[in-house]
């Protein structure tokens, strides 16, 4: 059985930065643990497989080590191939098992996602966390599915190298840290070694946290975002009610087949 396979960089327009994620169209869904031997072969933070749905398509996301249940970057990458496909097409339907509907359009130089926003609620500073990020305290603590620490500058957010160990074992799926950025309205870095992932190049789906919680800091609903991992990336985010929109661009790496057993 052959299998197309791409790998996109998302939240950039040049190959080498960004976050880099694989796209396999399918026929039809295929068993769960075949989709997963395929992550885990790629080896990427995420491989988004797709299958059409009418004019539709179903989504789903897979890191080397677990199914989750939203990614950004890899919904980006997805859009990106289907529109140099689709050429005529400017607006596109992802449904998706936990995240409900998720559209992409183009919007000119850009892509847009329209995703759920993920507002945090404070909570308290666990017992280790301030040892595990090397003795730095952030300034609050929030969580909404993501467990999000807030710190008072760029560059401390830049420095950290936490102890990957110690957040296996937090509450939350991962930790995004953050602060106001330098030239842009704030960065962040996100860890997610419970899902196989040490540090995620660029995160849509830790916008969702992030996004609302800027902008009612900060008194505006559009932002430019800039995640600091050793890749980097750039986002346009806008806060639209209970949405979230991410703006990016992505750069095609690879295009290729894959051989599977017949299944």
């Amino acid at each position: 059985m052959k299998l197309p396979l791409y790998q996109v960089d998302a939240f950039t327009e040049r190959p080498f930065a960004g976050n880099p994620a694989a796209v396999c169209p399918l026929p039809r869904w295929l068993d769960d643990a075949l989709l997963q031997a395929i992550a885990a072969e790629n080896n990427l933070s995420e491989t988004a497989f797709l299958v059409p749905q009418g004019d539709d398509w179903e989504l789903r996301w897979f890191t080397p080590a677990a199914e989750v249940d939203l990614c950004g970057h890899a919904t980006l990458a997805t859009a990106f191939v289907l529109l140099r496909q689709h050429p005529g097409r400017e607006r596109l339907r992802f449904h998706t098992r936990e995240a409900g509907l998720l559209t992409v359009e183009r919007r000119g130089d850009e892509l847009v996602m329209d995703l759920p926003a993920r507002p945090t609620k404070p909570v308290p500073i666990p017992p280790g966390l301030v040892e595990a990020l090397g003795g730095v305290e952030p300034v609050e603590l929030r969580r909404a599915v993501k467990t999000m620490a807030v710190f008072e500058d760029e560059a401390t957010v830049r420095a950290l190298d936490p102890d990957l160990v110690y957040l296996v074992t937090m509450e939350g799926d991962g930790l995004i840290v953050t602060a106001p950025g330098d030239e842009v309205d704030f960065v962040s870095r996100y860890f997610a070694p419970h899902v196989g992932i040490d540090e995620d190049p660029v995160t849509g789906s830790a916008h969702c946290n992030l996004t609302p919680y800027w902008a009612e800091r900060l008194g505006k609903a559009s932002l430019r975002a800039r995640q600091v991992s050793a890749r980097g990336g750039e986002l346009g985010c806008t806060l639209r009610g209970d949405r979230v929109e991410l703006a990016g661009r992505a750069a095609l790496y690879l295009e290729g087949t894959i051989e599977l057993p017949d299944a």
